[in-house]
């Protein structure tokens, strides 16, 4: 094997699956470094993509030219659009996917990828010369041996110093029956990153045979799938149900009783976890007065009887995980195949990157995934996918991709991430996006696709299809704009709430009714999107609007070695905050948590009396 590669990702997570996609395919002799070849792809908690929020930031990626959106559509079992009841900014896609498969799907995509080796080991620490990361070090099979790269992108998921907890049981792991990578944490910490713990859970997983369905509600997905790639029309498979149960008073109440037997209140577990993916203990410590939670009940699998219990993360003791399945409706009989646990792993607190995913001490050291205090696949693919094309535009020289948060849901992350900082681990949500409405699932590709056309990602497949959908898109907005019923415009009734697309398009005079039901028919995604741009033009006209103030302040740079302390009149408060994040912008300083609008103001005239100074500086000197 080579000893010499551009870029290195330590990870076979979808962070590192997308940061190695990303860097093979702009040309870069990549290598990804994984403990298990076979792991790649894992899906280790649920078995689904997307969702609200998430199903969006999916779409960008495909948009961009990533993979997650491709191995969703290849391997999903049900798809559905959460939300439907609710406005388009706030629709999510989803979908229940073949865990087996969609890994295979991802292994054979990157085993195929021109550019990219793959090789099993540990990678134990960084290597670090004149605060450069230059490359890493492997221990395989007891030997160990040093890889050179002009880049490293680290993507460790849980496994960094990870510990598993079953009720009073621990012991190492960074996955159930995986060993954890303790070496590492040691490394990143010994180069003068700064490492806390988080917390996240896994739930029991059943065995289909021994589930009362009958008992339980069945949920179906939509009639017609909306798939997540652009490159797809359609997603042409059988969808198999899920179903939904719940727990009862009979189960809090033995929760409660175990209360100082389970790891999250005994002390044994110290960090923090998820907010919005509780554990079940969680739950009926938090919502006393609920008499049920909702448990879903997901399919892992077409060829499996693995069933995943989506609703009760716990890292209770075995033995009262045994009672809570039996209590639940339909669970009766249930065989429990894997009993939940919880995992503590080390992360690195995200105000120590830049915007590009960089981090600020390390030069050429990218970090993506759980390791920036994240939650999710969709989160950590997103970021992976940054990850990898910043380690190449930092190797080509080329100017870095930072998306802003008017641009994308994976910029409003990233960019949340590096300026506020976690004290959770953090999950996208569209309430974290104040530009939800331009920022939907349906117009990612006219988000984004010529952004990853620029960076390189994008095929010409993919590229001619966009165009085809954009003049598509193009035409049918002039002859909505250009064409009357009456006193107003196509356009102009498609803003009212009552009306529907296909009738007031069916309703169009000929020949414009016929050449707009024929873009409707040949790119039918693309015109459903312009239609919701005509019904939210006057919120989309304000969001522009705010956006825009938004990127003067963004376009006013911060010089990186600036004094806080020598500018007079900033408080405290700001001076510490803005010490400690090092904004690029003052627009990225005004979205610290503790820096407040009267901050900026100082900030801008000393900035400004600074440029001044310096001017009249190389004044005196000519």
């Amino acid at each position: 094997m080579p000893k010499d590669f551009d870029i290195v990702v330590i990870g076979g997570g979808h962070g590192g699956a997308e940061a190695s996609w990303a860097a093979a395919r702009l040309g870069h002799s990549t290598v990804l470094v994984t403990l298990d070849p076979d792991k790649i792809g894992e899906m280790s908690c649920n078995p689904a993509i997307g969702g609200v929020g998430k199903g969006q930031m999916v779409r960008e990626i495909d948009a961009l030219g990533g993979l997650m959106g491709l191995a969703a559509d290849a391997t999903g079992m049900q798809f559905r659009m959460l939300n439907r009841s609710k406005g388009p900014a706030v629709w999510g896609p989803r979908c229940q996917s073949d865990r087996h498969e969609y890994a295979k799907f991802v292994q054979k995509q990157l085993s195929g990828q021109d550019n990219l080796t793959i090789i099993a080991g540990e990678a134990t620490g960084i290597l670090i010369e004149n605060g450069r990361a230059v490359g890493v070090r492997i221990s395989q099979q007891g030997s160990v041996s040093d890889i050179l790269s002009r880049a490293v992108v680290v993507a460790g998921g849980t496994f960094l110093n990870g510990r598993l907890h079953c009720g009073e049981k621990i012991w190492p792991g960074g996955r159930y029956g995986e060993p954890s990578a303790d070496a590492l944490s040691e490394s990143l910490r010994s180069a003068g990153l700064q490492l806390d713990r988080l917390k996240t859970g896994t739930v029991p997983r059943l065995a289909a045979e021994t589930i009362d369905y009958d008992l339980c509600d069945r949920q179906d997905g939509d009639d017609v799938p909306a798939p997540f790639s652009f490159l797809n029309d359609f997603v042409d498979v059988e969808q198999i149900p899920c179903w939904l149960t719940g727990t009862n008073e009979k189960i809090h109440d033995a929760i409660r009783a175990n209360f100082h037997r389970a790891p999250l209140y005994s002390g044994q577990i110290e960090s923090t976890g998820p907010r919005y993916c509780p554990s079940i203990e969680t739950k009926v410590d938090r919502f006393a007065d609920k008499t049920s939670h909702l448990v879903f009940l997901e399919p892992e699998g077409r060829n499996t009887n693995w069933v995943y219990c989506n609703g009760i993360a716990t890292s209770l003791p075995t033995d009262v995980q045994d009672f809570m399945i039996r209590n639940i409706r339909g669970l009766a009989r249930a065989e429990i195949l894997r009993y939940g646990y919880a995992i503590e792993y080390d992360y690195a607190p995200p105000i120590q990157l830049h915007a590009t995913l960089e981090t600020k001490k390390i030069r050429s050291l990218f970090l993506a995934g759980q390791i920036n205090g994240t939650t999710g696949y969709e989160e950590a693919a997103g970021q992976g996918l940054i990850a990898g094309i910043n380690a190449s535009a930092m190797i080509t020289g080329r100017e870095p991709l930072v998306l802003m948060r008017d641009q994308a849901y994976i910029g409003v992350m990233i960019d949340d991430l590096v300026t506020k900082g976690i004290a959770e681990p953090y999950r996208m949500f569209t309430s974290r996006a104040e530009h939800r409405l331009m920022l939907r699932a349906d117009n990612a590709d006219r988000r984004l696709t010529a952004i990853g056309r620029q960076v390189g990602l994008v095929s010409d497949d993919r590229w001619d299809r966009y165009c085809a959908r954009r003049r598509a898109v193009i035409r049918a907005e002039e002859l909505m704009k250009q064409t009357r019923q009456g006193p107003k415009s196509i356009w102009q009734i498609l803003q009212e709430p009552q009306r529907r697309a296909e009738d007031v398009i069916a309703d169009c005079p000929e020949p414009v009714g016929g050449e707009l039901r024929t873009l409707h028919r040949r790119c039918a995604g693309a015109i459903e999107s312009l239609v919701i741009d005509a019904r939210y033009e006057g919120y989309l006209i304000k969001e522009r609007t705010a956006a825009r103030q938004m990127h003067d302040l963004d376009s006013r740079p911060i010089p990186r070695e600036i004094d806080y302390g020598a500018i007079s009149h900033l408080r405290a408060e700001a001076r510490e905050r803005l010490a400690e994040v090092r904004p690029r912008s003052l627009g990225q300083a005004l979205r610290i948590s503790g820096v407040t609008p009267a901050d900026i103001t100082v900030l801008a005239v000393g900035l400004a009396k600074a440029s001044r100074q310096q001017g009249d500086e190389l004044d005196s000197r000519r």
